[in-house]
């Protein structure tokens, strides 16, 4: 049987407490950051219809039962975004969102089912206006924090630098040596083959039933996550479209999506987004999430009609997500994401 949970031992608690009352300071700066540049902060509702249709996102699902008995499905969400997104719908110019959100199957240093995440949406920008904004958020993290350099597990990362900007192609070139776009096609097929072949002469394993998305992810994980972030953060751009379930295409290359993440000490931080606006074309990806997701783990996740009908009056937008308690965990150097969260989730019994 596993340990209990002992974070509230006074020991253990007095050794933790520098690091959660500097998660209060950050937070409450990012507050006040966001309210003086104009964001309204919104709050969205835990229980959705639909926790989202990313394949490899695990919800907790959950029931309301109704006054004449019967019952209703529910999710605990794993974002806000739906709900953001219908209030950008809704006619809502700038809005934030610092929301509890809840992902299964996670667990372990980076991960946490229930944690904390900042989401930011910005109607009529693209998602460049998102880029300045992260610079924003991190030197004042830092500066918050007492601190001139983030940390994690001893990498470093200078918040107030310049961010190095590399697109995914440029990074699987400089890091993995493969050529990705050469095995992507304009109308979004891709060659498996050829990028099984290039994994398996790279040393990572291959297995029969991998698809091209299972092969991508390898190599993004195993070669080419551990440079980023290395010194100064890292904006990683232009993911394959194929990759970016929620993101429009790039106008230069429908190959790849206006999509970017966030990294610091090798820590991926933030998801960005320039916002796909069309609905028939959501729902085709949402399907072919669903599919895959029923492939792999045997469920699939209902697809939130309301959000669609939102999308169809959404105005062109950005958005991003922050993982507020790894952003945390950085400007303080704590090595596990529950030692920045007050009252960590129980792990229970196990055999």
């Amino acid at each position: 049987m596993s340990a209990p949970s002992t974070w509230w031992e006074p020991r253990i608690h007095a050794d933790r407490r520098p690091l959660l009352l500097t998660r209060n300071r950050i937070q409450a700066a990012l507050r006040a950051h966001f309210a003086s540049r104009d964001f309204v902060e919104v709050e969205a509702a835990c229980l959705q219809v639909s926790p989202g249709n990313e394949a490899h996102l695990s919800a907790f699902a959950t029931e309301a039962l109704l006054p004449d008995g019967s019952r209703d499905p529910f999710y605990l969400h794993t974002s806000p975004e739906f709900a953001c997104k219908k209030l950008l719908a809704a006619g809502e110019p700038k809005i934030v969102s610092i929301a509890r959100v809840f992902r299964n199957r996670e667990r372990g240093p980076l991960h946490h089912p229930e944690f904390t995440m900042v989401e930011w949406y910005r109607a009529g920008e693209g998602y460049e206006a998102l880029m300045q904004d992260c610079a924003e958020v991190l030197a004042l993290a830092a500066e918050t924090a007492g601190v001139t350099r983030l940390t994690y597990r001893g990498r470093e990362a200078d918040p107030f630098a310049s961010f190095e900007r590399l697109s995914v192609a440029e990074a699987f070139e400089r890091h993995a040596g493969i050529d990705l776009l050469a095995t992507m096609a304009p109308d979004g097929s891709t060659d498996r083959t050829a990028l099984a072949e290039a994994t398996a002469t790279r040393g990572l394993r291959v297995a029969a039933d991998d698809t091209w998305a299972d092969l991508y992810s390898r190599i993004l994980v195993g070669l080419i996550e551990p440079h980023l972030g290395d010194g100064r953060p890292t904006l990683l751009c232009e993911y394959p479209v194929s990759e970016a379930a929620l993101a429009r295409p790039s106008p230069d290359d429908p190959r790849v999506a206006e999509r970017f993440e966030l990294y610091a000490c090798g820590v991926e931080l933030a998801n960005a987004f320039g916002e796909l606006t069309d609905p028939a074309e959501q729902r085709r990806r949402f399907e072919a999430e669903m599919d895959e997701k029923a492939r792999v783990y045997g469920e699939r996740y209902p697809i939130d009609e309301d959000f669609l009908d939102a999308l169809a009056i959404m105005p062109e937008a950005s958005g991003i997500a922050l993982g507020f308690d790894r952003l945390v965990m950085l400007a303080t150097g704590a090595p596990r994401i529950d030692d920045v969260i007050w009252t960590p989730v129980a792990r229970g019994s196990a055999s």
